[in-house]
């Protein structure tokens, strides 16, 4: 993703479009926000899934953070990052 961003950066410098008056600018500003979007959530989740590899090696993967309870294995199986239980 990172380097579909640095493409659509790198094509949109060579260009003359005008994101505000070309048609053709406004497609590039959107192709350059949704790269870029997509990107920081999948950044987002890998520092989740980070997190959750600390917590299990400190031996507090899958207790809820809040109540101290087991998280129910069905939620980690959707959601192997989660920090709390859904109650």
């Amino acid at each position: 993703m990172t380097r579909d961003l640095n493409g659509v950066i790198d094509a949109s410098l060579s260009s003359n479009a005008d994101d505000e008056h070309d048609p053709e600018g406004a497609t590039i500003a959107f192709e350059r926000e949704q790269v870029a979007a997509l990107l920081a959530s999948a950044r987002r989740h890998l520092a989740e899934l980070d997190a959750a590899l600390e917590r299990l090696d400190a031996g507090t993967y899958g207790r809820c953070e809040r109540c101290g309870l087991p998280i129910p294995a069905e939620r980690l199986a959707v959601r192997p990052s989660a920090r709390t239980c859904a109650s």
